[in-house]
């Protein structure tokens, strides 16, 4: 999840047309329904996925990544069968937490949570040098490996958020083991870090920020991106792609993405949609 983008053209918003439906359906690896940004309503959740579905983004992974968002996640994985969950507490809520005395509490309702059956993922979880300062470097590495062992102990997926931290991540993975199946959502690193996760056996999962004419850097890294090891994302609200950098995204959105990676990685278009299908349920177990 993040909060930091450039306006759309002009400063206006409006509300993104819906792309051409994919050929194969895919994957939302990452978003975020429960959150309504700049003092929009909340997207309905029902609609949400309709409306993806319509354009072959026929499942979701939700990601609640506070301990509101984590409840609203399990209410709504058990509603909507396209739907399957993901909680955690982003490493930007700990040393909030950790300040108000609260961290310990908030961890056995995340490790309540987590034993839901239609919550597949230990996420998101990582570190954020962005937005919190270095007096919660330490409350946000502790975590992370609190974390880690969760996904460990569940046999479940880790989605990993990693914010000017490549360094520390990659290195604290390394000391503690990733579980099986590590996911670098929103992924930003670049070409040397993606030869090297991917040597690791992690997955890559790319957001709208691939389209973004300033993200060469990311095209080059998604390039050498094994396709076995690729992922898509919306992390909506956030990070809508070209041409509506700057509305609020939506798993609709998800195509012009997937067409836009298709590019990079030199392969047609349903050729990345079935690889990225059929690794999502590689990851994530069946819907």
């Amino acid at each position: 999840m993040t909060t930091r983008e450039t306006p759309a053209p002009g400063g206006r918003r409006g509300v993104p047309v819906a792309p051409d439906p994919l050929p194969i359906a895919v994957v939302d690896n990452h978003t975020h329904l429960d959150i309504a940004r700049d003092g929009e309503a909340a997207p309905d959740v029902a609609h949400a996925i309709a409306a993806a579905t319509a354009v072959g983004v026929d499942r979701l992974v939700q990601i609640g990544c506070d301990l509101p968002g984590a409840r609203f996640t399990v209410e709504m994985v058990e509603r909507h069968p396209a739907m399957l969950g993901g909680v955690a507490l982003h490493p930007n809520e700990v040393p909030r937490l950790a300040e108000t005395g609260g961290l310990q509490d908030a961890y056995d309702e995340i490790e309540r949570l987590a034993a839901h059956p239609r919550v597949r993922v230990i996420g998101e979880t990582g570190l954020d040098y962005y937005r919190t300062g270095p007096d919660g470097v330490g409350a946000q590495q502790e975590s992370f490996r609190w974390h880690i062992d969760l996904a460990k102990r569940t046999g479940k997926a880790l989605q990993i958020h990693d914010r000017d931290a490549h360094d520390d991540v990659l290195g604290i993975l390394a000391q503690e083991g990733a579980p099986e199946k590590t996911v670098l959502h929103c992924f930003s690193g670049d070409l040397a870090m993606a030869r090297e996760c991917a040597e690791r056996g992690f997955y890559l999962s790319f957001a709208g920020t691939v389209t973004f004419k300033n993200a060469r850097g990311l095209r080059d890294a998604l390039s050498v991106t094994p396709l076995e090891r690729v992922l898509v994302e919306t992390d909506a609200p956030y990070l809508t792609p070209a041409p509506w950098r700057g509305a609020t995204n939506a798993p609709y959105l998800v195509p012009l993405t997937v067409r836009a990676m298709a590019g990079v990685l030199g392969v047609a278009v349903p050729t990345l949609c079935q690889a990225v299908s059929d690794t999502s349920e590689a990851v994530y177990g069946p819907w």
